[in-house]
């Protein structure tokens, strides 16, 4: 008996460690791999999870979703990669390269032009119209260094450039119709943050050095012109979905379809991660407005200083359900409209606007995102401070 168990134990433990290979073969390494992929996924993830104890799922969590947010941000990023295919964006981005000439300038452009397309685009929209262009301005002529500040000031310029049109950030429209806001008042409102925030981008970008551009490979591309004009007639869809001229579900449909068939390999390169962390933000923000304590917290707190409570709860909830929320514990509404426009800066996760940005720079630069997350924290803080003090100096 003794002779038997002298040879099992060996046999055991040689299958314990196979059983511990195999385990962190195909369990424990690819789930680090992920974590580390898709941090802020994860965390999102944790976040909806304890939410969900504290609220748990009933029939009032399918309203949590902006189908048509999620259906344009599918869209977007499905045309948006066709675009690359036929390196549309490398034919742009040359353009830009011969009529700038330097980085100043290509950095100042690619900004202005994210800041200005956000009051037509919206700023979710404007982001995924014009990061791929700046990743692709700064990869060919060699200026990935650049692309962090570059993709903050264009996440900056988005957020702060629609704060003056009703339309251009979603929690704008919102305010806009729940308070029954006359247009000129709106206007009125916002064109002071909007004015110091034009003078800040400008005056921050003019710190880039004036560095000449030139191309690493200059490729002479031809632009296929039946595919160039179908996606575009597809990204204008897309748009149009946002404006709600198009049905959302009508107008995936045949977005998917029509890149089915032209370009499978565009929907499969979609930021599925992306998507599933808007998912999870949604279910989060949406149990967090339903914690009675939370609602009580803000309705003591709100009147005491709309405008710095707004702007804190921001960089919690996110600016978009944070207007709703708040909306419904205050009639200062010439308080929480700059609120929860300023309140985009800060955090990752004060506007989803900025979550774009991060999956953006994170896929071109993954062992970078704890540089980019310091940088990005300190030019935000440092907008959302300066912005505070000249609103909070109107307001009185």
């Amino acid at each position: 008996m003794r002779t038997a168990s002298l040879h099992t134990r060996p046999t055991l433990h040689r299958n314990q460690h196979s059983l511990w290979e195999f385990l962190n073969e195909h369990l424990f390494a690819p789930a680090t791999v992920f974590v580390k992929k898709q941090a802020v996924l994860c965390i999102a993830l944790i976040a909806m999870a304890v939410t969900c104890v504290l609220v748990p799922p009933d029939a009032a969590y399918l309203g949590y979703f902006d189908l048509r947010t999620l259906a344009t941000l599918f869209c977007t990023l499905a045309v948006v990669a066709a675009f690359s295919h036929i390196h549309l964006f490398e034919v742009i981005s040359k353009t830009i390269v011969i009529k700038l000439h330097t980085l100043r300038n290509a950095t100042l452009g690619l900004v202005m032009i994210t800041f200005f397309g956000s009051m037509l685009l919206a700023n979710d929209m404007a982001l995924l119209t014009f990061l791929p262009l700046g990743f692709f301005v700064l990869n060919s002529t060699d200026n990935k260094k650049a692309m962090a500040f570059t993709f903050i000031m264009q996440n900056i310029a988005a957020n702060l450039g629609g704060m003056v049109t009703p339309f251009g950030n979603p929690q704008n429209l919102y305010l806009y119709s729940y308070f029954n806001i006359g247009t000129a008042e709106f206007v009125q409102i916002m064109l002071p943050s909007f004015l110091t925030a034009t003078l800040l981008i400008i005056g921050i970008c003019l710190f880039v050095k004036p560095t000449p551009l030139t191309l690493k490979k200059d490729e002479d591309y031809h632009l296929p012109a039946g595919r160039t004009v179908i996606y575009s007639v597809l990204f204008i869809a897309s748009i149009l979905i946002v404006f709600r001229v198009i049905p959302y579900h009508w107008g995936t449909l045949v977005i998917t379809i029509i890149l089915l068939f032209m370009d499978r390999k565009s929907v499969k390169e979609v930021n599925y991660p992306l998507l599933a962390t808007f998912c999870a933000f949604f279910v989060f923000s949406g149990n967090l407005a339903r914690i009675p304590a939370v609602s009580n917290f803000f309705g003591e707190l709100l009147p005491m200083n709309t405008l710095l409570f707004g702007i804190l709860s921001c960089q919690c909830i996110s600016n978009v359900p944070s207007a709703v929320l708040l909306s419904h514990f205050t009639t200062d509404y010439a308080s929480l409209l700059p609120a929860v426009n300023i309140g985009g800066l800060g955090t990752l996760i004060a506007s989803l606007a900025s979550l774009i940005t991060f999956s953006e720079y994170k896929k071109h630069n993954p062992e970078q995102t704890k540089k980019y997350i310091l940088m990005f924290s300190a030019i935000n803080f440092g907008f959302m401070a300066v912005l505070f003090v000249v609103q909070s100096i109107i307001l009185k």
